[in-house]
């Protein structure tokens, strides 16, 4: 029996992994990594067009894969906050955007 004071216990924060996978799938021109909670692995894919916008110009998909890396906290964030809020693509994966990326760029880690 609980103390009357005891808070109700909080189920623990899923661990999110995020293998060093990162790579560019030039014939989808978009960045795919990988992105593991428990049993669950799925893919993220960020667009092109999501770092136009994101870097205000059309980047070589060398220049975006180095502001992935760059920025590697804030798309994990978006990430973690987009499964946390079931925002998952039908297929359950995750296809980023630059409003995913920068809310996550102002979210308290």
């Amino acid at each position: 029996m609980a103390a009357p004071n005891t808070p109700p216990a909080v189920p623990p924060m899923p661990v999110f992994q995020f293998p060093d996978d990162a790579d560019w799938d030039f014939s989808q021109d978009r960045l795919v990594f990988t992105v593991q909670v428990g049993e669950y692995v799925g893919s993220v894919f960020v667009d092109k067009r999501t770092f136009t916008s994101l870097m205000e110009r059309r980047p070589t998909p060398e220049e975006a894969n180095a502001f992935f890396h760059d920025n590697r906290p804030a798309f994990e964030r978006a990430v973690e906050m987009r499964i946390m809020d079931r925002r998952l693509d039908p297929d359950a994966n995750i296809h980023l955007t630059a409003r995913d990326v920068r809310q996550a760029g102002r979210s308290p880690h």
